[in-house]
């Protein structure tokens, strides 16, 4: 069985709001980058659409139930 999750998340908020922690953001999209490069971390994105509408909406849909989407299907920008 197959379930789906919807996610909405600010990258940025830290930046967006000037706060005192900002530099952690720099840090940790360093670090990621880093992990990525040496290919200890890799994505598990397998299908992007845009963008945010009816119609990749149902086709996102259609792609889980095939029962068969391995990895994350993401719908982004408006």
């Amino acid at each position: 069985n197959k379930s789906v999750t919807f996610v909405w998340e600010l990258m940025f908020t830290r930046p967006m709001f000037q706060t005192e922690d900002m530099i952690e953001q720099h840090k940790l999209l360093n670090e990621v980058a880093d992990l990525i490069d040496r290919k200890i971390i890799k994505t598990t994105l397998n299908k992007r659409l845009s963008p945010i509408n009816a119609e990749n909406l149902r086709k996102a849909h259609s792609l889980l139930e095939t029962g068969k989407s391995i990895g994350k299907i993401v719908v982004e920008d408006f």
